[in-house]
């Protein structure tokens, strides 16, 4: 059975804050030029997870009236805190003075889903076609090597490869420019920067695990735009994670714990340092009578411009954090994204609408026009924070980072660089210390699975496995013995086993439906096997209000 094709001047893959924002930019732009956004959730929304508190400054950019127009930024930052925890008991307040990058007057504590949503309504309105529930599982090139556009993946394949009763093949979508927004770790998105040999002469990308939930707490603890960053206890040595807690509208907060993932000791579990973070004093207080309503885990990019590739290349672009534009020193990303989107919208109506217009060509362009703007100028001011982080751990590197911008304002005259990859920073469980975390208790904190319960996680069962090995012997023939298996910890869902026989045999088991599409995996594993490839449309988390 053939595909079937559709033709647009633009397709973008993900509905996200990046690529919603380059389709509605585009139409304001221009009417004659169509747009098509493809996005795998179920809804626009469904695979957004972020802390989030807003910049504003893109959205206002974008849409000057978004108030008028009934955006859902509907809690003002009212108060910052920070906090350094020094064991379960104690924290210490750090003076904002020594915190530059939380400072957030201005900002707002947002769910990102429902900006996308709201986003997604704005762009439909200007004649975007939005298709949800549609997974980009493959690249096209023409002829000359240049992006064609993408197909969607197959519907109703059972795992053992044959066609069920309700197979539908995917869907050409083919366009004169394709742009790639599929936040971190983008499956497309990595294998254009392999093809293109978009990042010669960059650092590796690095990456941190980022967890998420919502509590609904008691009114008298709820104080409506406060939101706490705190950094220490229980983070393991040498692992500098930090965490946050919003206060949001409705006697809700988010809670989220980020642990880098360039930490060293393979008996770390990211899931339980966050589960035990909760337990200290000062969070415990606010959630103690509550209840948790939601749940989700998400890789997040945070290698800086020394790490972000080449963004362009022959008929696409990439964008957000695809590319990587997040600001980890800030741990803001939602502004950034948009701004790379309408960047990348300037430039391609540029190159649509020009008298000698071609498809397919390499839009160098897109990079000057970043280079000139305040999104490079935010970037490169906060370009050594991560790898002060990385070289010198959480206490010794943030008061540096406090020198390079509460001092010197991000000036000082050169950019550090690191140069080992995620993957590579484990050493042998041998040479490492054991870990044992506390076991949850169910009220505070919980185990993995009732956790992925409140996702919403779904997948069609008798399908492929999206979670593929390149070698089906190294998890138990190399990493079980020099690692003691690490996909058994960090990844946040469970997806991951070693299960022992009757007979003792041990067997490497993959849950592929408890997958929340965080790309943990893809990213952290030591011996590069694991590769994240799309499942059918409308499988993942279905997250209401992340």
């Amino acid at each position: 059975m053939e595909r079937e094709s559709m033709e647009f001047d633009v397709v973008i893959v993900g509905a996200g804050p990046a690529g919603l924002s380059a389709a509605c930019r585009i139409r304001q732009l221009s009417e004659d030029i169509t747009v098509c956004v493809v996005e795998k959730g179920a809804e626009v929304g469904a695979h957004i997870l972020s802390g989030a508190v807003m910049d504003p400054k893109a959205i206002t950019e974008l849409f000057p009236d978004w108030k008028e127009r009934g955006a859902p930024l509907n809690v003002p930052v009212t108060e910052d805190k920070v906090m350094l925890m020094n064991n379960q008991s104690s924290a210490i307040s750090v003076p904002l003075m020594f915190a530059p990058g939380f400072h957030n007057d201005g900002n707002y504590v947002i769910s990102l889903a429902n900006v996308c949503r709201w986003l997604a309504e704005q762009a439909e309105a200007m004649g975007v076609e939005i298709y949800p529930g549609f997974a980009a599982a493959e690249v096209l090139y023409n002829d000359d090597g240049s992006v064609k556009g993408i197909a969607t993946g197959d519907m109703g394949v059972a795992a053992d490869g044959s066609h069920k009763d309700a197979y539908m093949p995917g869907m050409e979508l083919h366009a004169k420019y394709t742009v790639f927004s599929e936040g971190c770790r983008g499956h497309l998105g990595k294998q254009l920067i392999e093809k293109f040999n978009l990042d010669e002469g960059c650092d590796p990308q690095h990456y941190g695990i980022g967890f998420k939930e919502i509590w609904e707490i008691d009114e008298s603890k709820h104080q409506a735009g406060l939101v706490i960053h705190t950094t220490g206890w229980p983070a393991s040595k040498g692992t500098a994670s930090g965490s946050y807690l919003y206060h949001a509208e409705g006697n809700q907060i988010a809670i989220g714990y980020v642990v880098p993932l360039s930490y060293t000791n393979p008996h770390v579990s990211p899931f339980d340092e966050f589960q035990q973070w909760k337990q200290h004093d000062k969070i415990k207080s606010y959630l103690e009578g509550g209840t948790r309503i939601s749940y989700g885990a998400r890789a997040l990019i945070k290698g800086g411009p020394q790490s972000r590739p080449k963004m362009s290349f022959p008929g696409g672009l990439l964008i957000g954090d695809d590319a990587g534009t997040l600001n980890f020193a800030r741990i803001k990303g939602s502004h950034t994204a948009m701004k790379s989107g309408m960047l990348a919208a300037d430039t391609l109506h540029a190159a649509l609408t020009a008298d000698n217009a071609i498809s397919g060509a390499d839009l160098v362009d897109y990079a000057n026009r970043f280079d000139s703007s305040w999104l490079n100028d935010e970037l490169q001011k906060w370009r050594n924070f991560g790898p002060l982080l990385h070289k010198f751990g959480g206490m010794v590197g943030a008061a540096l980072a406090f020198i390079d911008q509460g001092i010197f304002q991000g000036k000082l005259p050169f950019t550090l660089r690191d140069k080992t990859p995620d993957y590579q920073t484990l050493k042998p469980a041998s040479e490492m210390p054991k870990i044992e975390y506390p076991k949850p208790d169910g009220v505070i904190s919980f185990d993995k699975l009732s956790s992925v319960f409140l996702s919403n996680t779904n997948h069609e069962e008798d399908q492929p496995c999206h979670l593929t090995l390149k070698d089906a012997d190294i998890p138990l023939m190399k990493n079980l013995p020099m690692y003691d298996e690490p996909a058994q910890r960090y990844c946040p869902a469970g997806v991951y086993e070693i299960v022992e026989e009757a007979n003792g045999d041990k067997r490497f088991q993959i849950n592929g439906q408890n997958c929340v599409h965080c790309k943990t995996c893809d990213i952290k594993d030591p011996s590069q096997n694991i590769v994240w490839v799309t499942p059918e449309g409308l499988g993942g988390p279905n997250y209401p209000n992340m």
